[in-house]
């Protein structure tokens, strides 16, 4: 790589780390006042968690030599411990290493939706673990592992055999974090009290606006480096977010009778989600309307949970599951040939095996994260046990688990269970 392709990457890397407060900021901002540093803890130790998994064997399982060729998982003896970090390549292979870990941990970190105000934080922890190692792992050597015919390298099955096109990670990291939030949410089941409101728009929309930053590094850096890839995916991002914000409060607007900036600040997220595998597929019209169509499917999507009782409490399967199921159908029906992948969709003559391809990564990717997700948590669960008693439960978890409030307005340390101390579960 050239040394402006590395500058431009390294600067990507720094965009991508804002997300991971700005997950924080939003998350937190949607629960109660007595769930919020819970959220900033779960999504914070993502990055700690998955960093010691990633550099000892997990970059290996995505991008390692495919074990037998199946296509299913990398060899990790192949990048053990991150070992060809330490000389340069000339190609950016050690930025590209740090890139992919924060890949993996803002994936996980999106299923803490699912666990919101009633998970063990020592469970979340095993978890993290576990998934990141036996879901994301296989899902991304699928998407991001190209074979090297001439290097002899075998890579995923999904983007090689299948010839699946997913820019940035519209399958491995948000359709699996959204069909994992709702396994990991119906294994523990609904908060005792899904009253809770949330306490501080301002804070959420200070979330979504540092994941919008990220996102245009998130995709921007994927594209590999300062060229002309680059400009355009940041372009149809800047765009599906502008058609993000209308289609979720034109929805809003319909149903409930109001705009709200919740359903702005989540439209703006949809929007990004539905634009990260079309992102180099579509043009600005297109990406525009898949902006619009992916917030406006997620917005009806929230009512599902309260239809069926699933406590996702920050909508992760609405928001990132179906938006970017709706992303993939756009490169799938009206991929315009003009754009930089050259994609054309099956309703401007593209190819017509895109049908059953498209929608057989959709459905593998959904069923593979869902299945893998609800038995490792209920693994956890029959171990050490997942979920907080109802008693710390109802003193609320920042009180009870982690022994701090985000609004102390003494300073003193808040109350406990009589029969808890001050230490982290």
């Amino acid at each position: 790589m050239e040394a402006a392709d590395i500058a431009w990457v390294m600067a990507a890397f720094a965009l991508v780390s804002l997300m991971f407060p700005g997950l924080a900021f939003l998350y937190g901002g949607v629960m109660g006042r007595n769930y919020t540093l819970n959220m900033f803890m779960m999504v914070m130790s993502s990055v700690g968690v998955t960093a010691v998994v990633y550099v000892l064997y997990g970059h290996g399982l995505v991008l390692g030599d495919s074990l037998g060729g199946l296509g299913i998982i990398g060899n990790p003896t192949e990048l053990l411990g991150f070992s060809p970090m330490t000389s340069d390549d000339g190609g950016g292979g050690t930025i590209w290493g740090a890139f992919y870990v924060l890949f993996a941990a803002i994936s996980v970190a999106l299923v803490a939706s699912g666990a919101a105000g009633r998970m063990k934080f020592s469970a979340w922890m095993v978890f993290v673990v576990l998934w990141v190692t036996f879901v994301y792992a296989p899902l991304g050597h699928w998407v991001f592992a190209i074979s090297d015919e001439a290097a002899g390298y075998i890579g995923g099955w999904m983007i090689n055999v299948l010839e699946f096109h997913d820019f940035a990670g519209g399958t491995a990291v948000h359709m699996n974090a959204g069909a994992a939030g709702l396994a990991l949410a119906l294994v523990l089941g609904a908060r005792r009290n899904q009253n809770v409101r949330p306490h501080s728009l301002p804070l959420t929309l200070l979330g979504a606006g540092l994941i919008a930053a990220g996102w245009f590094g998130f995709n921007g850096g994927t594209a590999g480096g300062a060229n002309f890839l680059a400009e355009y995916v940041i372009m149809t991002s800047l765009l599906a977010l502008a058609g993000g914000m209308l289609g979720y409060i034109f929805v809003e607007r319909m149903r409930d009778g109001h705009f709200t900036l919740l359903g702005l600040s989540t439209g703006m997220i949809a929007g990004l989600v539905g634009i990260t595998p079309s992102a180099d597929a579509v043009g600005p019209v297109g990406a525009l309307l898949v902006g619009f169509s992916s917030a406006a499917a997620a917005c009806w999507a929230t009512g599902l949970k309260r239809l069926w009782n699933i406590d996702d409490t920050a909508d992760v399967f609405a928001v990132h599951g179906v938006s970017g199921i709706v992303g993939v159908l756009f490169v799938m029906l009206v991929g315009n040939p003009d754009a930089p992948a050259g994609v054309a969709g099956v309703l401007r003559g593209g190819d017509p095996a895109m049908l059953w391809r498209d929608p057989l990564a959709i459905v593998v990717t959904l069923a593979f994260s869902f299945g893998m997700t609800w038995l490792l948590a209920t693994i956890v669960d029959k171990t050490m046990g997942i979920r907080i008693s109802a008693e710390e439960e109802e003193a609320g978890i920042d009180a009870s688990i982690h022994a701090e409030s985000a609004y102390s307005d003494s300073g003193a340390r808040p109350s406990l269970p009589s029969n808890r101390t001050a230490t982290t579960k």
